[in-house]
């Protein structure tokens, strides 16, 4: 379980394809402090750690993460946000997180305006997932608030600090990123779509 509270930034020091599984090899500031069977959400997924050294550690995607996320698309040097598994009795600060990745978006606008930035994402409203206004929504791991939700898009407002420190600043118009939708708002939708079924 994770908050969305990204932690830091790490990057890829290595790709290693073995089967239908991808080695990960990230550098990063918390790999000293990490343990062998941890959990670490990258962009969102969570991944166990499985190697580590120094200043590096090792994570495992299987097919089926790398077909449903954005990290069969990770390049060497490339930048993910990291986050550790929330410690049960701290602060909740961002949301209920899973770091099951419900599917990808794709971001289609970026509007700086008064110092913050409004990413606009559409997303395969044939899944179902639903988005709500002032809902909570995790794009690559971070915890934030839902604007204009619309049927199959909607805009996330982004303040300084975290378009520094996360992955934000690197997008692009077209880039593609992991989208876990609110636990409760699918359970909710899933409930209401077996109703209407009844």
């Amino acid at each position: 379980m994770f908050t969305g509270i990204i932690e830091t930034l790490g990057e890829i020091q290595q790709l290693q394809h073995e089967g239908g599984n991808l080695h990960i090899t990230v550098k990063s500031s918390l790999a000293p402090e990490l343990k062998i069977d941890q959990s670490v959400a990258h962009n969102g997924v969570c991944l166990t750690v499985v190697s580590l050294d120094e200043n590096t550690y090792t994570v495992t995607a299987i097919d089926e993460t790398l077909q449903k996320t954005n990290l069969g698309e990770l390049k060497v040097g490339e930048k993910v946000n990291l986050e550790r598994a929330m410690i049960l009795g701290s602060r909740l600060d961002g949301h209920i997180v899973q770091g099951h990745v419900d599917q990808t978006g794709t971001c289609t606008a970026i509007e700086e305006k008064d110092g913050s930035w409004f990413f606009t994402f559409e997303y395969d409203a044939a899944t179902g997932n639903p988005t709500i206004e002032k809902g909570s929504i995790t794009i690559d791991g971070t915890s934030l608030t839902v604007v204009n939700s619309g049927k199959n898009s909607f805009s996330v407002a982004i303040i300084p600090y975290t378009y520094e420190h996360t992955r934000f600043k690197s997008y692009q118009i077209g880039t593609v990123v992991n989208l876990e939708f609110d636990v409760i708002g699918k359970y909710v939708a899933k409930l209401m779509s077996h109703r209407n079924e009844a």
